[in-house]
C-alpha cells in the first residue's frame, strides 16, 4: 500500500498548527511581575529530531516483527512426499488485520495528533497480515521472503545514501510527480480488488501474471515505492528544520513504515513471478 500520509497538505497544517512558540526576545524590555502570582517560567519546546523519527520507527518495527511472527505461525501449510506444498488456511485474523491497517491509515490522515496512539495500533495489524501472507509465499518459494527483505533493505539503503549525497533532490516537480503517480496505483489496486471481489481472482490475473509486461509493471510500481522514501526522507528533514513538535515524530515514522511494507510487498511479488519463469 502507497503512503497517502507524508503530503504537502499535512506539512504545512503542521507547520502552523504543530510548531513550537518563540522563545522570549531579548529585544524588549522585562515585564514587571503580575501581583496576583509568579510568572511561570518559558519552558524550552519538545522539538522534532532525526534521532526521534529513527527511535519511534525501531518500535514500531518490534512490534510489526512481533505480530508477524504471531502471524507466520498461525498460517497453515501443508507439504506431500513429493515435496510439493500448499497453504492450507490462511486465518481471518490476516485480512482483519489488513482492513484494519487501511482503515488506521485514512483515520491518522485527518488526526494527525493521535499518531502515537494510531501508528503502534497499526503496527500490530499490519503485522499479523504481513506475516501470513509472507508465510503464504513462503510456502511456495523457498526463501523468498528473506530475498525480499533483504532486497527491501537494500533498497531503502541506496535511496537514504541518494538522497544525503544529493544525487536525488526532491524538488516540487518530482513530489508532485510521485505523490499523482503514487494516487494512480493506490486507484488501480482498489479497482482491481473490488473486481476481484465480484467477478474472480482470474478477472484481474494480470497483477499475477509471469508475463513481460506483469513483471515491467512490477518493477515500476516497486521503483515508486523506492521513490517515495526520498519523500519521506524529505518530509522528515523538512520538520525538523520547521521545528515541529516532538509528537511529530510519531507521524513521520508511521509514514515510513507504510512506504517500507508497501515496498516489501512489490518485491515479494516482482520475486514470486520471476520464480515462475
Amino acid at each position: 500500500m502507497a503512503n497517502p500520509v507524508l503530503n504537502e497538505r499535512v506539512m504545512k497544517t503542521a507547520s502552523t498548527t504543530w510548531a513550537p512558540p518563540e522563545p522570549p526576545s531579548d529585544h524588549f524590555p522585562p515585564v514587571a511581575p503580575m501581583s496576583d502570582g509568579p510568572i511561570s517560567p518559558w519552558k524550552a519546546p519538545r522539538l522534532m529530531t532525526v534521532n526521534g523519527v529513527v527511535t519511534a520507527t525501531s518500535v514500531l518495527f518490534v512490534l510489526l516483527l512481533a505480530t508477524a511472527a504471531i502471524g507466520w505461525t498461525q498460517t497453515e501449510s501443508v507439504t506431500f512426499e513429493d515435496g510439493t506444498s500448499y497453504v492450507a488456511s490462511i486465518p481471518a485474523m490476516a485480512w482483519v488485520g489488513m482492513i484494519v491497517g487501511v482503515g488506521l491509515t485514512f483515520l491518522l490522515m485527518f488526526k494527525p495528533h493521535l499518531a502515537k496512539i494510531i501508528a503502534p495500533l497499526y503496527a500490530v495489524a499490519q503485522g499479523f497480515f504481513i506475516g501470513s501472507i509472507s508465510k503464504a509465499y513462503e510456502t511456495f518459494y523457498d526463501g523468498i521472503v528473506v530475498q525480499a527483505a533483504g532486497a527491501t533493505i537494500g533498497v531503502f539503503a541506496v535511496m537514504l545514501v541518494l538522497y544525503r549525497t544529493r544525487i536525488i533532490k526532491v524538488t516540487d516537480r518530482m513530489r508532485r510527480t510521485v505523490i499523482a503517480a503514487t494516487i494512480g496505483v493506490m486507484v488501480f489496486y482498489g479497482v482491481s480488488f473490488l473486481i476481484s471481489l465480484f467477478a474472480g481472482s482470474g478477472a484481474v490475473s494480470f497483477l499475477n501474471s509471469t508475463s513481460l509486461l506483469s513483471i515491467g509493471f512490477s518493477v515500476l510500481v516497486a521503483g515508486l515505492a523506492a521513490f517515495n522514501l526520498a519523500l519521506d526522507f524529505d518530509f522528515i528533514e523538512r520538520g525538523v528544520d520547521q521545528r515541529l513538535d516532538k509528537d511529530f515524530e510519531w507521524y513521520a515514522a508511521f509514514g515510513l513504515m507504510v512506504t517500507i511494507i508497501w515496498l516489501y510487498l512489490e518485491i515479494l511479488r516482482l520475486l514470486a513471478k520471476l520464480r515462475e519463469r
